[in-house]
């Protein structure tokens, strides 16, 4: 039987970019959850008798969550939900799935790499067709219903078994549980040389992987150690945990520190990897060799010819404006475009739609390419493996290779977590309102040569994405970025992005933090952080 249920709304339910966050207490409240998804349900159309695909990383309250949705989508007229078994659907998984199912969307229930718990976060969010996130259109009519929603539509039924693969019904909607792996796996096989990662891997080639335990655990089990033939016990933490074994789940070196030692150790494998909460991003360390996220882009992007699925080269390459420009080099090399986006992957993926780019990257950790329409944490390990297979050097080497032909893009992103919203807005108002004056001042990072508050004309519809982030270039050619991120669930977290270019005929040798504390001096002295914040050093650097 369906039933209306009144409701009031909830003011607070305005999803971002990721979709909408907030912390588990919040979701638990009467109506919270189900508030939020009739009103994904009443911003669509056609969706009739349509597929739904939902899934999640297995956080706590996933499974509750994903039997309210079932029985929500079985009472307004889906035909059928794809659910992966347990609940489980990596953010990337949930994008194949999607796009191979021909499914009118999909439901992924993850706050990615934020921790999970009963005293922590939890979030839901829409993505369309393609596979990717819903467009700003989409979210923006989401709020403005939940400021208006007086019910609710849900079937009076049992609760379905998700861990049981196979097919029931709610109502008139058909249910399959599905093995939220396989069908990625496979993808992935066809994009890459298994069989020369596997002989590199027979002769003695060691790695790691930390699935901080989220989702990735089962589907790096399945690739790394069943069909890749890595010893079992490749995959640390590979059981997903409702709260992730009290891991913060975001893979850097400070969350990812476990790793981290092991691969500066005299004992170290030969390569090293880590995903985060809902798998779409990658932490990559060679022996005695950290890889920054903009630096493994700018490699990726010039060996993707090595693997089969990229062998006829690539259309393009897509980064995000904070994401160092080692990409920018590679891409002129290659002859092909570079689009320079807002955050957010909603922008690759007009790109990707479009056929004008075929890899992107953000600096904060996602990498992808136009096999789905989200980053995706273990194809980017994949891709660094079949690299390795191919050219047989070491990531230190293959670093070192790439920095002799390009030039070095030293890089660091310093975070300042959980600031007063109020604080941090009249930060990044005061530094808007000094951008004409300082160009053409100096101070300990160098003489200013511009100064802007980025803003992007998509190429694919012409849109205009305005207030992205501050930017100071230097006449050197080296940066720094502020801008606020949105995907904290407690205060605002302010990014400082530093970054300093060193050509090929430089000092390529020098410790980051040894090249970059100029540009340190420079940032607090520009925004005066401490002053608006309170706080003298970053909460996290990566």
């Amino acid at each position: 039987m369906i039933q209306t249920v009144p409701t009031t709304p909830f003011p607070d339910q305005k999803p971002g970019t990721s979709g909408l966050r907030k912390k588990v207490r919040t979701f638990q409240q009467p109506h919270y959850a189900a508030n939020f998804v009739q009103s994904v349900f009443d911003c669509l159309t056609g969706f009739e008798g349509q597929t739904l695909v939902l899934g999640g990383d297995g956080r706590y309250l996933n499974r509750e969550v994903i039997q309210i949705v079932l029985k929500m989508a079985a009472a307004n007229g889906f035909g059928r939900v794809l659910v992966g078994q347990s609940g489980i659907l990596s953010t990337p998984a949930a994008s194949h799935l999607i796009r191979a199912s021909g499914a009118f969307g999909g439901l992924i229930l993850s706050a990615s790499h934020n921790p999970g718990g009963p005293d922590e976060d939890f979030g839901i969010k829409y993505n369309v067709g393609n596979g990717g996130p819903a467009p700003e259109k989409v979210t923006d009519a989401i709020h403005a219903r939940t400021l208006v929603i007086d019910s609710y539509r849900i079937i009076d039924a049992d609760d379905v078994d998700i861990d049981t693969i196979g097919s029931s019904m709610i109502g008139d909607m058909a249910v399959e549980v599905v093995d939220p792996v396989a069908a990625y796996a496979d993808m992935m096989e066809q994009l890459f040389d298994f069989a020369a990662v596997r002989e590199m891997i027979a002769q003695g080639f060691t790695l790691s992987f930390d699935a901080m335990s989220a989702v990735t655990g089962p589907y790096a089990t399945e690739i790394f150690e069943r069909r890749l033939g890595a010893p079992s016990g490749t995959v640390c933490n590979g059981t997903p945990l409702p709260d992730f074994g009290h891991h913060h789940p975001d893979p850097n070196i400070v969350h990812a520190k476990t790793l981290y030692d092991l691969m500066m150790s005299d004992g170290a494998p030969n390569f090293g990897a880590a995903s985060d909460g809902d798998g779409d991003r990658n932490l990559i360390i060679g022996r005695h060799c950290y890889v920054t996220p903009s630096d493994s882009l700018a490699v990726l992007a010039a060996n993707a010819h090595l693997a089969p699925g990229y062998a006829n080269g690539l259309k393009g390459i897509a980064r995000s404006m904070p994401t160092s420009g080692a990409a920018d080099r590679v891409a002129e090399n290659l002859g092909i475009p570079l689009y320079e986006t807002p955050t957010g992957w909603k922008f690759f993926g007009n790109l990707l739609d479009a056929g004008m780019a075929t890899i992107c990257g953000e600096e904060s950790a996602g990498t992808g390419s136009d096999h789905v329409r989200e980053k995706d944490g273990i194809w980017a390990v994949l891709l660094w493996l079949n690299i390795l297979a191919v050219r047989r050097q070491s990531v230190a080497d293959i670093m070192q290779a790439h920095w002799a032909i390009y030039g070095r893009n030293y890089y660091a992103r310093h975070d300042y977590e959980a600031i007063a919203k109020d604080r941090a807005e009249a930060l990044m108002a005061a530094l808007r309102d000094q951008l004409t004056n300082l160009p053409g001042t100096s101070n300990s990072g160098g003489r200013v040569k511009s100064a802007d508050d980025f803003a992007y004309t998509d190429p694919t519809d012409q849109s205009i994405s305005r207030n992205q982030g501050v930017r100071i270039l230097f006449e050197d050619g080296s940066r720094i970025v502020f801008r606020l991120s949105g995907t904290g669930t407690q205060g605002a977290t302010l990014r400082v992005y530093i970054e300093r270019y060193i050509d090929q005929n430089g000092n390529l040798g020098m410790e980051t933090s040894e090249a970059l504390a100029p540009l340190v001096s420079a940032a607090q002295e520009i925004a005066d952080i401490t002053g608006f914040t309170g706080m003298d050093r970053p909460s996290v650097i990566t």
